[in-house]
């Protein structure tokens, strides 16, 4: 003889099962966030999508990464590979870049100073709609002594980090807005809010001035929304790719 359920105790069970699977899904849900600890800990650094914009492409990253072996496939694990520019989303040039003689010489991202990436570091905003020239660079009043300085520009305002097609007319340092740096302050740590710190139209002439004396670091695309201008303590830590110009980094601001 079958023994007999009730139709009440299927539906407790029905229930309970819906409660656990609820409780399951919500375990199983990543917590992606931007800020960390109430408020002091800042992440500075662009997510890798497909709609990440990549230099001079209307595509942006796109299939950037992909998975090579699959536990749904049979692998006894899930193992994914990626392909794209060192000089992709938030990244650091190395001198080797725009100066052929470096490259060739080794001053790769293996070789850039911890010390220089890691310390004091001043937030900035730059007047919007503007280059950083020589005379912005004055305007701004960054003290001596400041060997950091971040500088947000309307590249955040327009979110141009979030949108796939690369944008020519971003906001950068032109030439001689770089070189008065060079000549006038003490930093050693240049950072930008798009995917290089120089413009555009003078991107290779104002690298040379930066990179030349080797004591310089760029980092690019930083991601700056949300953050009060000021001082914090910045941590970027680059991959260490022996032989190559430029590498991803995580950056993050300590308050």
């Amino acid at each position: 003889m079958t023994p007999s359920v009730s139709f009440p105790l299927l539906g407790l069970a029905a229930a309970l099962l819906l409660v656990v699977s609820g409780i399951l899904a919500e375990v199983l849900k990543p917590n992606r966030l931007e800020v960390y600890g109430g408020g002091k800990i800042f992440d500075i650094s662009h997510r890798y999508t497909p709609e990440m914009p990549a230099w001079e492409s209307k595509e942006g990253l796109s299939n950037h990464l992909r998975l090579i072996a699959s536990m749904k496939n049979g692998s006894f694990a899930n193992v994914s590979e990626m392909k794209l520019s060192v000089h992709s989303g938030t990244h650091v040039d190395a001198p080797g870049h725009f100066i052929d003689e470096y490259y060739d010489a080794g001053f790769d991202c293996d070789s850039l100073d911890l010390q220089t990436l890691n310390g004091p570091a001043l937030l900035v905003d730059v007047p919007r709609d503007k280059n950083i020239t020589a005379e912005v660079m004055e305007s701004l009043h960054i003290p001596r002594g400041v060997r950091r300085v971040l500088f947000r520009t309307s590249n955040t305002d327009k979110r141009l980090m979030f949108k796939r097609e690369f944008d020519s007319s971003f906001s950068g340092f032109m030439t001689s807005g770089a070189k008065w740096l060079v000549e006038n302050t003490d930093i050693k740590l240049v950072g930008l809010d798009y995917l290089s710190f120089a413009a555009f139209d003078e991107s290779p002439a104002t690298h040379k001035v930066i990179l030349r004396g080797r004591d310089i670091i760029p980092v690019e695309a930083l991601k700056l929304d949300g953050v009060e201008a000021g001082m914090y303590s910045l941590h970027c830590l680059p991959l260490r790719l022996v032989g190559a110009e430029g590498a991803p980094t995580r950056c993050i601001l300590i308050k």
